[in-house]
């Protein structure tokens, strides 16, 4: 195995608890914050034959002599921000199943094809499979992967930064997790803009800034005011007929970015009910209904259609002794959550459905040629 050109600063130490366990789209969930981002960021690009550095917690300072070509994401949320940056897709991800790339679908000229693409998690993410992979960086938290698998630890990631490639990356999609308690988290483009400084990526990363500003002036005019905004409750629940949940209380963190930006109102947060990541506990139907939200948003239905959605989970709903006396049911406030994971383009796509299915905007709130240019390098 040739060494990469690639040289890791200390990264920072981190508390190390006891994780998730992996899983699938329909199977249990697993699952950071700052400011909105702006186009005048001082920032600047290195040219790519010269060595440069990029840090970012936990990692710390990690030079690179050249501009990584090949690499692997933790998640959708690290696999989209590379698809914006222009690079081919990762040679892996933790779970291909919620790398939800018919999103693409969408925008013309812009797909992403997973069929060669390793689901990293199915391996036990072995450090075989990092060798296997050859990959110039690897975007994953390597605080995340020790405690999600205990078989890792300090002296493994090491070992793979030594003779593979350096890890570069935050747990930024949720906020629960005890062990981040101990270093920073980033909002999505605080993220997306520190990726965009590995990959050398500047232009394209404050074209989607811009973008970005756009979407929300088009968006804003649609979003109630909090005190007007609906409350929904998030929960996890798997299949056709669902009939367990697990509860998320919203956060910061990026999975619930679309909600945050539609002021969609927490149900959850002022119930006795306790989030997943803390509790590890599922609900029922009698819980829901103490609750009673005015809409009910389920996660792990990202791979159904709306259609498809309607004709078997909420179906199911209506005709459920409890469940159908929810009013969310009642009223038909059942929808799709959106991903645990999204990047800059997934957040538009996710932003503008669920735009359309809770306040009835019709109109596109952005422009997708332009998001096909700039992956394309047409800035």
């Amino acid at each position: 195995m040739r060494r990469r050109t690639f040289l890791t600063g200390t990264a920072a130490s981190a508390a190390l608890l006891a994780g998730c366990n992996s899983g699938t789209e329909t199977e249990t969930p697993t699952d950071g914050g700052g400011t909105e981002p702006t186009a005048t960021s001082t920032a600047t690009a290195t040219p790519s034959d010269t060595p440069y550095s990029v840090e970012m917690a936990p990692v710390g300072e990690v030079e690179f002599e050249s501009v990584p070509e090949t690499w692997v994401a933790n998640n959708g949320s690290w696999a989209d921000m590379g698809i914006a940056l222009g690079q081919e897709p990762p040679k892996g991800v933790w779970l291909t199943s919620r790398y939800h790339t018919q999103y693409y679908d969408e925008i013309d000229g812009l797909s992403v094809d997973k069929d060669d693409m390793t689901s990293m998690s199915n391996d036990g993410v072995s450090k075989e499979l990092f060798y296997q992979f050859d990959a110039d960086v690897h975007l994953i938290d390597p605080t995340f992967l020790k405690n999600r698998f205990g078989s890792w630890n300090r002296a493994d990631v090491d070992e793979i930064e030594s003779n593979v490639g350096p890890f570069f990356g935050n747990s930024i999609f949720s906020r629960s997790y005890g062990w981040h308690d101990s270093y920073q988290y980033y909002d999505l483009y605080g993220a997306f803009e520190k990726l965009s400084q590995v990959f050398q990526q500047r232009e394209r990363y404050e074209a989607f800034v811009s973008l970005h500003e756009e979407f929300r002036a088009n968006l804003d005019p649609h979003v109630p005011a909090a005190s007007e905004a609906p409350s929904a409750a998030v929960v996890w629940g798997s299949g056709d007929q669902p009939d367990t949940f697990y509860p998320y209380v919203q956060s910061e963190g990026t999975s619930f970015k679309h909600l945050r930006d539609l002021n969609v109102q927490d149900a959850l947060a002022a119930s006795d009910v306790k989030d997943f990541h803390s509790s590890r506990g599922a609900i029922d139907y009698e819980t829901l209904l103490d609750v009673d939200p005015e809409m009910l948003l389920v996660r792990g239905q990202e791979a159904k259609s709306a259609a498809q959605f309607e004709d078997t989970v909420v179906s199911f709903m209506q005709d459920h002794e409890v469940a159908s006396d929810l009013t969310a049911v009642q009223n038909g406030d059942v929808y799709r959550a959106g991903p645990l994971y999204q990047g800059p383009i997934t957040n538009f796509v996710v932003t503008e459905r669920t735009a359309s299915e809770l306040y009835g905007v019709s109109e596109s709130l952005y422009d997708r040629e332009r998001v096909a240019d700039i992956v394309a390098g047409d800035i």
